[in-house]
């Protein structure tokens, strides 16, 4: 596999067998890889390091590559972790959550929070988070696999 820079996109760092590992989707998926790299900044000669989501090139594909920055990956794996962390004690409540408080959690981040709160604005939310939390049984080996992982490289970085 050939990962190609881009204006708007240096590779530095690929996984470029992502497809054979990305879940329940390895070997059949139209993700190829996975890079972090250098991504142009909003200011002349600022860089960003940021994650692509590399799909294949054929025409098939129905989404482009995705660019994310890397702080971006960090929120969504925190977002990740706080809906784990809820679904573990959502039993508790009728409709897995509670309507009267949607919110989950904020965290403290830069000076705010980040709200995290179930999307009351879904008109099938209550079937939709059913659905989510089978989804997210059903796939709990595969989660718990990649949080170990993770865990084990933030203790080997010193954040424990």
């Amino acid at each position: 596999m050939n990962i190609h820079a881009s204006m708007n996109h240096k590779p530095v760092i690929v996984s470029e067998n992502y497809g054979e590992v990305d879940g329940r989707f390895a070997g059949a998926t139209e993700v190829r890889a996975l890079s972090l790299g250098l991504s142009q900044g909003n200011e002349e000669g600022q860089a960003n390091v940021a994650a692509r989501v590399w799909r294949d090139a054929d025409e098939q594909a129905t989404e482009p590559s995705l660019e994310l920055p890397i702080h971006r990956i960090l929120d969504l794996s925190i977002l990740v972790c706080s809906a784990l962390a809820h679904f573990s004690e959502a039993y508790r409540y009728e409709q897995l959550y509670d309507p009267q408080n949607p919110v989950i959690g904020r965290i403290g981040l830069q000076g705010s929070a980040m709200t995290v709160a179930v999307c009351t604005d879904n008109e099938q939310i209550h079937e939709d988070i059913r659905l989510f939390n089978e989804a997210l049984s059903d796939n709990g080996e595969m989660i718990g696999e990649r949080l170990r992982t993770l865990t084990r490289a933030l203790k080997e970085l010193g954040y424990e």
